[in-house]
Formats: C-alpha cells, structure tokens, sequence
C-alpha cells in the first residue's frame, strides 16, 4: 500500500535546478518529520535532509548543505526538495520517507514510511 509519493524527477544538465515533492497518499503525514534519502546505481541508500514535523528544525548531508532546501508545504503534509547546482554525482532515485525520529536523523531505519522514488538524472 502506497503511502507517500514522489514527483518532479527527471534529466537535466549539470549546474541545473530541480525541485522534488513527496505528498500523502491515503494518510497524513502533517504530524510526521520527514526525509529525503538517495540511491545511485550500485550504492547504499544514503541520507540527503531530514526536516520535522513543524518544518522549525532542517538537516542536511554534507553532499546537500548550501545547494539543497528542504521544505514543508503550508498543510504541513507535502514536503519539498529544492535543488540547485546540480552535479552529476547527484544522479540517484531520491525517495521520500516519514517517521517519529527521536535518534538519528539520518538513520533510514528509524523512518515508517517510504514513497517509490522518483529519477534524478544529472548530465555532464
């Protein structure tokens, strides 16, 4: 059963902007902190940013930090992901994930629900 899905993937060139969403679907979320995590072809699952419930607290992966936002939209149940300068190395499926953290924010095991992913596909 789907739980959340992800949108607003796709191919664009190095030094590009793309902004990723991850809505409800069939539940709220509005209560939940909530994530983003990627994975490249032949790698680990790794963290990208986490932000909480109320969207006051955001945290980023060194990869993210000064070129990825993350956000939360008014409803408090859709959350965004603001990319700019995008590198190749970014290439990855970007999943979207919610979950009452009280550990490590960066610890995908500690998140409930997972979306499908959605590509992120830099070029050179």
């Amino acid at each position: 059963q789907i739980q959340l899905v992800e949108s607003g993937g796709g191919l664009v060139q190095s030094g590009a902007s793309l902004r990723v969403s991850c809505g409800p679907s069939g539940r709220t979320f509005s209560d939940y902190d909530m994530g983003w995590f990627r994975q490249a072809p032949g790698k680990e699952r790794e963290f990208v940013s986490y932000i909480n419930w109320s969207g006051g607290e955001t945290y980023y992966a060194d990869s993210a930090k000064g070129r990825f936002t993350i956000s939360r939209g008014n409803a408090k149940n859709t959350i965004y992901l603001q990319m700019n300068s995008l590198k190749p190395e970014d290439t990855a499926v970007y999943y979207c994930a919610a979950g009452r953290i009280a550990g490590d924010r960066d610890d995908a095991r500690l998140y409930d629900y997972w979306g499908q992913g959605t590509q992120v596909t830099v070029s050179s």
